[in-house]
């Protein structure tokens, strides 16, 4: 799983989000930021209110969090959500390391015509660090 920090970056870097079921996601800054939500039709919709989108907690399954404002949730993509934000600029995954155990994963994409090798101990995060780069901002 990509890191709240990473998640954070990509937010602000303008990688959007429509919150969808199965989205994992935190709420930062509300000393909740270790706390992983998913969003689900049982436990946590999606709503649109005159205000923005809510993500609702339904029954008691949340405690006493009946919603929060979308955009106080950052939204923490996973492997797949993060290769389609790259598209076509994506070439390949690759594993670093002599051998077995992989040390990290690679993530080579092409950015301005350039092929760049983004790297990181697991592949959300080498994915992420690509989808910055092509986003125009430091991985």
């Amino acid at each position: 799983m990509i890191t709240v920090e990473l998640a954070t970056r990509l937010r602000a870097a303008g990688l959007p989000w429509s919150p969808a079921s199965g989205d994992r996601f935190v709420i930062a800054d509300r000393d909740m930021d270790g706390d992983v939500f998913v969003v689900s039709e049982l436990t946590i919709d999606v709503q649109d209110a005159p205000g923005g989108r809510l993500l609702r907690f339904n029954g008691t399954t949340e405690w006493a969090l009946d919603s929060v404002e979308a955009d106080a949730a950052v939204w923490l993509p996973h492997e797949g959500q993060l290769r389609d934000a790259l598209g076509p600029a994506f070439r390949r995954l690759e594993p670093v390391g002599d051998g077995w155990p992989v040390v990290g994963w690679a993530v080579v994409a092409e950015i301005g015509g350039t092929e760049r090798r983004h790297v990181d101990v697991d592949a959300e995060r080498a994915y992420a660090r690509a989808v910055l780069d092509l986003l125009g901002r430091p991985a």
